[in-house]
């Protein structure tokens, strides 16, 4: 099984990171951008078979190590690997 995490910055907290890129765009003749937040995605592939299983440790690492859930939102996608 493969998941898929994308880890987001929560509303409000500043992002100067995409601020940054925000910028840039602009600077490279990008016009109409409004506003840029930028995040991360993790990929990991799992043995565990059973959706919940996985989504429950998946969880688990989320909020002990892979997002900071203070500052931080995220999404859990699991797939099914065929």
């Amino acid at each position: 099984m493969k998941a898929t995490i994308h880890i987001t910055l929560k509303n409000g907290v500043l992002d100067p990171q995409g601020k940054a890129i925000e910028n840039a765009l602009g600077q490279l003749g990008f016009d109409g951008i409004d506003e840029v937040r930028q995040g991360k995605l993790i990929e990991v592939a799992l043995s565990e078979t059973d959706p919940k299983k996985a989504e429950a440790a998946l969880t688990d690492m989320c909020e002990k190590l892979l997002a900071n859930t203070v500052i931080e939102n995220y999404q859990i996608q699991l797939e099914d690997e065929a």
